[in-house]
């Protein structure tokens, strides 16, 4: 029989995260918006509340979350703002590789070192000329002894600026192309690593999006992530485990702008009625209330696939990601609408999260890269 009913310890991860969405990052989130600055007083809290890495497992300092723990949590940061919620969850994006394929010396000493410092760490994948094409990568880490020479130029590179220590992806021979492809786990303060610039973005302003230059960077042999040659294969599976991390906050953010639109448009009156009393209003929110409730469905199985190691969790994982983003910015842009002219102006939150959606269905594969996933499952 299939059961949908959350058992208490994930009603527990729920209400700890909404408490703590609810005291930090809502009354938090028009202020970061406009500033634009990395929300350290909030990170630090959730390090303070144990609210973040909580994917690691908890012998290296986290709470040994399960993907479907994992999508429970990142709708409530979501649903506080999806680039507050996204300067911690990044993190764990970049944690994802050294959990996967490093060693246990590698994720002692690395997620020993972040957690300590209660720092967060970048993946640096993305490059000027390659973005969904992962095999269009051109930065180069050449072995010379007992360390590797990192040159290469990313871009959009979440925390970036802010980060301990970057995973980088890089060839370590150009002649064998992304067949070469390996991950390096690089200190931020390393020598030789110039931040050229900062995003300025439409949405998800809290986050910092950083172009970094790797100049002669000199990287230590045993920072190599799971062997050389293993960087695609690190990607795809880190990005598997993470989808429905961006899936589930986009849920999150779409349920905020559904929630705020329907008590507004409960007490708006026009005509002498309240606007919901009107077919056209009441139809659009009954579409995004069903819209969210089954993008959170598909994000729950995506997660428990996953959790359970069934053999379509990948094609479901790029399912959750770009159907629930799709949603995510159909329920805003309602939601908007919904409001007429409030909505559209920024004494309410709900143009804000109009804008966030946005970036939800680009980042960590766009959707058209997605769809391409599926599309390969499903064709085979």
């Amino acid at each position: 029989m299939i059961n949908f009913q959350l058992d208490n310890r994930q009603q527990e991860i729920i209400e700890k995260y909404r408490d703590f969405s609810n005291r930090w990052i809502v009354p938090n989130r028009m202020k970061y918006d406009a500033s634009a600055e990395f929300p350290w007083d909030i990170v630090r809290a959730a390090y303070d509340e144990k609210i973040i890495n909580a994917s690691m497992p908890v012998e290296y300092g986290g709470h040994g979350h399960n993907i479907l723990d994992g999508a429970l949590s990142s709708e409530e940061l979501g649903y506080g703002c999806t680039g507050i919620g996204i300067c911690i969850d990044a993190s764990t994006l970049a944690l994802t590789p050294i959990l996967l394929m490093g060693s246990d010396e590698q994720k002692k000493r690395l997620f020993g070192e972040i957690t300590e410092k209660k720092g967060v760490a970048a993946y640096a994948l993305t490059e000027p000329m390659a973005g969904s094409d992962v095999q269009g990568i051109r930065s180069t880490a050449i072995k010379h002894g007992d360390k590797y020479i990192l040159n290469g130029h990313k871009r959009f590179i979440t925390n970036g600026e802010v980060a301990e220590y970057i995973t980088v992806f890089a060839l370590a021979d150009p002649e064998r192309g992304s067949r070469s492809l390996s991950a390096f786990a690089v200190q931020k303060d390393t020598p030789g690593i110039t931040m050229v610039s900062k995003l300025d973005k439409m949405g998800q302003r809290a986050s910092v999006q950083n172009e970094i230059k790797f100049e002669n960077v000199e990287v230590p042999a045993q920072n190599l992530i799971g062997g050389e040659g293993y960087g695609f294969l690190i990607a795809m599976k880190t990005f598997d485990r993470t989808r429905t991390g961006v899936a589930s906050a986009a849920v999150g953010n779409a349920r905020a702008a559904y929630d705020y639109s329907r008590e507004w448009a409960k007490k708006r009156i026009q005509f002498g009625h309240p606007v919901t009393n009107l077919q056209g209003v009441s139809f659009i929110l009954a579409d995004m209330a069903t819209e969210i409730e089954a993008a959170r469905m598909l994000v729950w199985r995506a997660a428990w696939a996953y959790d359970t190691q069934q053999k379509d969790f990948s094609k479901l994982s790029a399912m959750s990601k770009y159907y629930a983003t799709d949603v995510a910015m159909k329920v805003t842009t309602d939601a908007v609408q919904v409001m007429g002219g409030e909505g559209y102006s920024k004494e309410h939150p709900v143009e804000k999260m109009m804008r966030d959606a946005k970036l939800s269905q680009i980042y960590e594969g766009t959707n058209q890269v997605n769809r391409l996933v599926v599309s390969k499952h499903i064709l085979k």
